[in-house]
């Protein structure tokens, strides 16, 4: 059995110990565990190393140097023997030594373009060995009192720093600078994901808006709005705006709005299609001399084809689901000059005339193919009560493969003073039905300001209640100049 060391105090907490002790009465630490003491203790300097041979021993203190060292001039005293404020020297001017005495090494600096150096944190489980020193024979390093012995190997398995400090703010980057670095978009909910091809944020899964729930545009002195509104799951309707040059140079500009059927399939894609034919076809046939009013007749059948062509599906597809309605939508167009105003339509979506002065009267240009224009138009009803019936949206005519014929409506007008023209959907006009109640809610600079009138009446549908997806377009009368082309 080995001898137990004679300790006087505690290792663990100081506490007196008594002879015969095996476990400290305050903390119950196990003294048998404390290692014998070597009989040849070296001293241990500050930073663990043995001293190098030939340094003075412990509580010896040589005599400061004659002379300072590596050439550096002392301070000259002054008169009164103490060195004058003019010449000291800070403690970069003198070069420091190492625990053996030898100079130490000139640190790099960093190669240009690298990370700057995270800070090293201190290790307190045992002592860092001094460079240079090797470990005694044996295998093990002697340690201070309280701590135990270590062998070479054990102490090699254990690194001399740890990483303690926070993330450096310069090396860690935003999360949505990275997500974007990477050519993903970032989610508007956390702001910290990328949004993955499905449109859903791969941090916290919240479904990203979608391109088509708000769009604006505007082009010279037309413009148009479409939101989503605040009940569907997607924007369904679709617009196209533009201006061109007639064959003498006089200005004209078009707006084209659709709308969705809900109960058809892909209703989003036909507006779109339809809105994109019709637009073609109009800017492409009103530079050529066509009349307004016959290519407004043209790129409704235009808008037609782009749509019938959507129904063009594998045999297999129409065995899987036979008795869904092929895309469909409804469609209103408007073309301005500087005298004429021509608009055309299918379907429910409308437009309105609305004067600059606003003593004069506005008025609705079209008339809409559904169930409720048709009882009022025999007769069986009023406007009021066709309109508070359940079936009075459904419409009569609407552009796709199954409709029962294609009978595109026009109609030409020429104002006697200046105002503007109001495209839209149902989304809209639902909440403002007459041509009076729709001329209150159009901004009185509608005509100088169209995109923000646009977005006026967006929200007057919003706040009323946003139950339908909103379309509107705005077409300033008489057109203005604004380059040949522009769409």
């Amino acid at each position: 059995m080995s001898q137990m060391p004679q300790l006087s105090a505690c290792p663990s907490c100081e506490e007196p110990l008594e002879s015969g002790d095996r476990f400290c009465g305050a903390c119950g630490y196990d003294l048998s565990a404390v290692p014998v003491r070597p009989e040849d203790n070296p001293t241990i300097t500050m930073n663990g190393s043995v001293p190098a041979q030939g340094a003075p021993a412990a509580g010896v203190y040589p005599e400061p140097p004659s002379v300072p060292p590596n050439g550096a001039g002392w301070p000259a005293p002054g008169p009164d023997g103490a060195g004058g404020s003019q010449a000291a020297h800070l403690p970069t001017d003198l070069q420091g030594t190492d625990s053996g005495g030898s100079a130490l090494p000139p640190d790099a600096p960093p190669p240009p373009g690298a990370p700057p150096t995270p800070a090293a944190g201190v290790r307190f489980d045992h002592p860092p060995q001094a460079a240079g020193h090797p470990v005694p024979p044996g295998g093990y390093v002697p340690q201070p009192d309280g701590y135990p012995a270590q062998s070479e190997t054990h102490q090699a398995q254990q690194p001399d720093e740890y990483l303690l400090q926070a993330p450096d703010p310069r090396v860690s980057a935003d999360p949505a600078a990275q997500a974007a670095g990477a050519g993903g978009k970032v989610c508007v909910a956390c702001r910290a994901g990328r949004v993955d091809d499905d449109g859903y944020c791969e941090n916290c899964g919240h479904a990203q808006p979608r391109e088509r729930d708000h769009m604006e545009q505007e082009s010279g002195p037309v413009a148009a709005v479409s939101d989503r509104g605040l009940r569907h799951h997607r924007n369904e309707d679709a617009f196209a705006i533009g201006s061109t040059a007639l064959p003498d140079g006089s200005p004209a500009s078009m707006a084209i709005v659709c709308d969705g059927v809900s109960s058809a399939t892909r209703p989003d894609d036909a507006s779109m299609a339809a809105s994109k034919a019709a637009s073609e076809a109009l800017l492409a046939a009103l530079p050529r001399g066509t009349h307004p009013q016959q290519a407004m007749h043209d790129a409704i059948i235009a808008a037609s084809r782009a749509v019938n062509s959507l129904a063009a599906e594998p045999a297999t597809a129409r065995e899987h689901a036979p008795h869904q309605n092929a895309p469909a939508c409804t469609i209103v167009g408007a073309v301005v000059t500087s005298g004429l105003l021509i608009v055309g339509w299918v379907g429910d979506s409308r437009a309105y005339w609305v004067p600059v002065d606003r003593s004069a009267p506005p008025a609705r240009l079209t008339e809409d193919d559904s169930w409720a224009a048709q009882m009022v138009a025999a007769g069986l009803m009023s406007e009021a009560e066709a309109y508070a019936d359940e079936r009075a949206h459904a419409i009569t005519g609407w552009l796709g493969a199954d409709a029962y014929e294609l009978e595109p409506h026009t109609a030409a007008f020429k104002p006697d003073r200046p105002g503007v023209v109001v495209v839209c959907t149902d989304g809209l006009w639902n909440y403002a039905e007459a041509a009076e109640e729709m001329a209150r809610v159009v901004p009185l600079d509608a005509a100088a300001h169209p995109l923000h009138s646009a977005r006026v009446l967006v929200g007057h549908a919003l706040d009323g209640g946003g139950h339908d997806n909103v379309t509107v377009a705005l077409v300033p009368f008489p057109a203005v100049s604004q380059g040949a082309g522009s769409a």
